[in-house]
């Protein structure tokens, strides 16, 4: 996995340095770094990266609330950087948000598997979510259509069949979804 653009925030400069070392050897590119929560949350949303490396400890904003924050608006996979003091609260969180973490002190064999994991586990969501959404459209598109035919089947006397085509028809001649002409 090579070539994502990634935001460090860590209060700790000698640390985003060493990490940010780590990342370029591997072919990674640190496109931002921040020292506190409330910049590390504008800079997610200015230059939407392929990763977030955020500690948990942060000023202004816990590392944990931005996390959430970014979540719930599946802006970036997050992993987090953390203590093993803090790491029960991390997991508790865990249940309810998707990112991940690793514990101090970061090497190789920890930093990259979890960068590996973190980005496939949050691309896997973004899918699953892209999914159920199709899926509920086309559950809500055959709710109106079969809506609509039982209505023409009702007031003209049509059969099942005959109802389809003829809403399939208005759709082709006036160039636009069946789901719209069921509507109408």
């Amino acid at each position: 996995m090579y070539g994502l653009r990634i935001i460090i925030a860590d209060t700790d400069p000698v640390f985003r340095k060493f990490l940010k070392d780590k990342l370029l050897n591997a072919g990674h590119m640190v496109v931002e770094e921040a020292s506190d929560g409330r910049k590390a949350l504008q800079m997610v949303f200015n230059t939407q990266p392929d990763l977030v490396i955020l500690n948990v400890q942060l000023p202004e904003r816990d590392g944990l609330e931005i996390a959430k924050i970014i979540d719930e608006h599946r802006g970036a996979p997050v992993l987090l950087v953390t203590e093993i003091d803090r790491q029960d609260e991390v997991i508790q969180a865990l249940e309810h948000w998707s990112f991940s973490y690793i514990l101090r002190p970061v090497e190789d064999t920890n930093l990259f598997p979890a960068i590996e994991v973190c980005v496939a586990t949050f691309k896997k969501i973004c899918q699953y979510e892209e999914k159920t959404r199709k899926l509920k459209h086309m559950v809500e598109t055959r709710k109106i259509l079969e809506k609509a035919k039982g209505l023409l089947i009702e007031h003209k006397g049509m059969t099942e069949q005959q109802a389809f085509k003829y809403i399939q028809k208005l759709s082709m001649d006036k160039c636009i979804p069946m789901q719209n002409v069921a509507n109408t």
